[in-house]
């Protein structure tokens, strides 16, 4: 998660992080799944050597599917909810985790510095102002021929998927975070999703971000045609310049 449309989202944020690991944790694959989308990002070994920033960490799912696939990598973890960074950061993690307290649009401004090898973010982009601008920051954070994978939820376009989502969102999601008190942040979660980008329509922002060798792939079970894996690099300096 990261800077949100209003200070009253930032808010439910906080508040959630109290909960938000039981929430996700009844989600049929979740953690899987974020373990598969790290693996389409085709990095080498174990990731020795490698700097991995986590733009959206959250309470640090994200963080450990990163941990998981690439235990020799260095990560950065980064999130604005204080309450949701206070929550990742709490849990045991091995020596190259480090966790920064920013939204996504001023990471020079708390320190975060690239290059980076690749960039991990989950369930973040709809959710910040400017997409755009955040695309531009995360191709200037990593070195060229840098990765970049998206976790996202994502609309295929077709009525059955979007049906779906609205079932899931106001039958499941919805009831069980009211009776949590965190009701208006699952009505955005719906919203969110139902306004953001289709998933060709993002692979396009991505294209016109800069980054080459944009696909998008999508997630099995329930999520099919809902949630997407974007893969895409940033190309050498002798390829943009050709």
């Amino acid at each position: 998660m990261t800077l949100l449309r209003d200070e009253h989202l930032a808010a439910a944020f906080d508040h959630a992080s109290r909960t938000y690991d039981t929430l996700v944790a009844a989600n049929p694959g979740y953690h899987a799944h974020l373990r598969r989308s790290v693996r389409r990002l085709g990095l080498p070994g174990q990731g020795q050597g490698l700097r991995l920033l986590d733009l959206g960490c959250g309470t640090g799912a994200s963080t450990a599917a990163l941990r998981s696939v690439l235990p020799a990598a260095g990560i950065t973890a980064v999130d604005a909810s204080a309450g949701m960074l206070r929550r990742a950061a709490a849990k045991p993690w091995a020596d190259g985790v480090t966790f920064v307290h920013a939204p996504a649009e001023r990471l020079a401004e708390a320190g975060v510095r690239g290059p980076f090898d690749a960039v991990f973010a989950a369930y973040l982009v709809r959710n910040v102002i400017d997409p755009d601008a955040v695309l531009a920051a995360v191709h200037g954070l990593l070195r060229p021929g840098g990765r970049l994978g998206v976790h996202e939820y994502t609309l295929s376009g077709r009525r059955a998927d979007r049906a779906t989502w609205a079932v899931v969102c106001r039958g499941v999601v919805q009831p069980v975070a009211t009776l949590l008190g965190d009701g208006p942040l699952y009505r955005h979660l719906w919203r969110s999703v139902v306004e953001f980008d289709t998933a060709g329509r993002f692979e396009r922002r991505l294209a016109a971000a800069g980054f080459e060798r944009v696909r998008a792939v999508p997630l099995p079970g329930w999520q099919t045609g809902i949630t997407h894996t974007f893969v895409a690099r940033r190309p050498y300096d002798h390829e943009a310049d050709a």
